[in-house]
């Protein structure tokens, strides 16, 4: 059976509440990783996957080409208009952590919804968002020792809540049964449809 899997524009209004509710999400976020930068070591990156989150949660929601890039997209957009403290470049960090996520899920061909795949999004975010720090200069003069716990801290932090934390949770959204009406009808709906008819 054929799954439609170009966006409709229920996925996308889908998508802009989801990237709303994680733009206010993010917005709060910062000061808090700021407070926790105060600890030092690098503390702060453990929770810096928070913002990769809009990615993995709608992806796993809608499962289509091109939401994760889009949801993380638009919640980069909502912090910035919500005042977020990075100012524009909150939208470059958008779209290469979106491209991260979405090269996962392609490499998958955009039918794998395991916790390992989402895991590995987390680390494709990671790795863009690294890559805008060099561009900017934040982390290209921080010693060897001091640049791989930040890499480490901010892996760890992202798996633990773009990939663990966000499969569990939609998961949990499975469970209610509301995921059901934004996601495309699978075989295996027909299957039990025929099942219970019979």
């Amino acid at each position: 059976m054929y799954m439609k899997k170009s966006l409709t524009l229920t996925d996308i209004l889908i998508t802009i509440v989801i990237a709303f509710i994680f733009s206010v999400i993010y917005k709060l976020w910062g000061p808090l990783y700021s407070l926790v930068g105060v600890f030092g070591l690098h503390v702060d990156q453990l929770i810096y996957g928070m913002w990769f989150m809009a990615a993995t949660v709608a992806f796993l929601i809608i499962r289509k080409p091109g939401i994760a890039l889009l949801a993380e997209l638009a919640a980069a957009q909502g912090e910035f208009l919500f005042g977020g403290q990075w100012g524009i470049s909150l939208l470059l960090y958008g779209l290469v952590q979106g491209v991260g996520c979405e090269l996962v899920f392609a490499m998958y061909r955009y039918k794998s919804y395991r916790l390992y795949v989402t895991c590995l999004a987390a680390v494709g975010a990671t790795i863009g968002s690294l890559l805008l720090d060099v561009f900017y200069g934040y982390i290209d003069s921080l010693a060897a020792w001091n640049l791989t716990l930040l890499i480490v801290n901010r892996l760890i932090g992202a798996i633990l809540i773009t990939g663990v934390f966000a499969y569990y949770l939609v998961e949990a959204l499975d469970k209610t049964g509301v995921t059901k009406a934004f996601r495309p009808i699978s075989q295996d709906d027909y299957q039990m449809l025929e099942d219970e008819v019979n």
